[in-house]
């Protein structure tokens, strides 16, 4: 591979970046002030950091380091960009439409492993590194199926508490990890985003002391585990813990040979650390647009690069197709739109389609069979983007982009 071929030429940066013009919002989200960086007491909250922060929130706080592939895989540009269009509240918008509406910071769409279109707003660039916020729980998963596959993990009907004895007479420790990794340990747990629910009464617990004492908060379970789907962070942090148990180490130097370098990144990636030396685990990884594209295309291509399976191609079926799921997990029952797997969200439809969320808009989406990833990060008005149009429209996005080379 020739090292000149990496990388696409300036030349090609300029062309592919949105046309000059204001980005939605942007006085609110600091451009006067240059899109300060927050501090760790306001970044998540303050929508006047909110971008700086996002795209250098390993500035600031703690982490870990995932150094980069010695080879980038090559991200090829199409001869042309295609004309992508979508429906949305009867209305025909381009890809740049969907940039003025929504306050996004980088987007990215590939096919085939071809690079169709790259887009920043709000003076991002290609070597910013942006937060994945919950997309990172889906890289947890991907560490278990590897720990499993290594027989690091004997069977994901074990408790937790088998190898995580701190967690022993817990109800989190006492649910098995395939439970955990469908978000279903029947533990009640308040997660929206306010600053007063247990999310947050988590994360002070877990800074303050360490993530053990932090789970122990919650000590009983209000339905059997395994029968019904309810979102909490707190439950990635248990795989978290899981992982460093069995394998010995920090989950992103397990990750670092075992997947950020076999699937070709061309820039390192960082993971924030807690007090306890444990990586965030449930959101905080940051990586450049580019290399999150990568990761979806790995996860188009079943785990694969070329002839060598880096992610166990069945662990990711199990984790990402919707009819192996119960049917409590299954779309419109875990949620009235999308189901959920092994912390990936899955699309309604026939076919396999899943997704990598975080809150404020981050997303990764993924068609195994037409080979298509669209990357989204973002700054959104709400945490939670169903409180406003980024949702749907994202959605519309989608699924215009789909429509274009195959069915819904």
């Amino acid at each position: 591979m020739q090292p000149g071929r990496i990388l696409l030429s300036c030349a090609v940066l300029v062309a592919l970046t949105l046309p000059a013009g204001a980005a939605p919002d942007e006085d609110l989200l600091g451009k006067a002030a240059g899109y300060p960086i927050g501090k760790a007491a306001n970044w998540f909250f303050d929508e006047g950091v909110r971008v700086g922060s996002f795209s250098r929130l390993d500035s600031f706080l703690p982490h870990y380091i995932l150094r980069k592939a010695a080879a980038p895989l090559t991200l090829p540009k199409a001869a042309s960009e295609p004309k992508l269009t979508y429906r949305f509240e009867k209305q025909t918008y381009s890809l740049d439409d969907f940039l003025a509406h929504q306050r996004v910071t980088g987007l990215l769409v590939i096919k085939d492993g071809q690079l169709l279109a790259e887009r920043y707003q709000y003076d991002r660039t290609a070597a910013d590194r942006f937060v994945s916020h919950s997309m990172a729980k889906s890289i947890v998963s991907l560490a278990i199926g590897m720990a499993l596959t290594e027989n690091k993990i004997a069977s994901l009907d074990d408790t937790v508490a088998k190898y995580v004895r701190d967690l022993a007479g817990n109800p989190y420790g006492e649910t098995a990890i395939r439970n955990i990794l469908r978000m279903a340990s029947g533990v009640p747990f308040n997660e929206v985003y306010d600053g007063n629910d247990d999310s947050s009464k988590f994360n002070r617990i877990r800074l303050t002391r360490d993530s053990i004492t932090a789970l122990r908060a919650f000590p009983t379970r209000e339905v059997e585990q395994g029968t019904q789907f309810h979102y909490a962070s707190n439950q990635t942090v248990v795989l978290t813990l899981l992982l460093r148990a069995v394998t010995g180490t920090s989950l992103s130097d397990y990750l670092t040979p075992r997947l950020w370098q076999p699937m070709g990144a061309e820039a390192d990636a960082t993971w924030i650390k807690t007090r306890d030396g444990t990586e965030t685990g449930s959101g905080n990884f940051n990586a450049i647009l580019r290399d999150f594209g990568r990761l979806g295309i790995l996860l188009a291509n079943d785990g694969a690069v070329g002839d060598r399976q880096i992610v166990p191609k069945d662990y990711l079926l199990d984790a990402t197709d919707w009819h192996r799921q119960p049917d409590a997990f299954k779309p419109n029952k875990a949620t009235p739109y999308f189901g959920y797997g092994y912390q990936f969200w899955l699309f309604p439809g026939e076919k396999r389609r899943f997704a990598l969320l975080g809150v404020y808009g981050q997303s990764i989406f993924v068609d195994p069979e037409l080979k298509l990833v669209l990357v989204i990060t973002a700054a959104a008005k709400n945490a939670s983007v169903g409180k406003e149009p980024f949702a749907r429209e994202r959605d519309a996005l989608w699924r215009g982009i789909v429509g274009q080379y195959g069915s819904w």
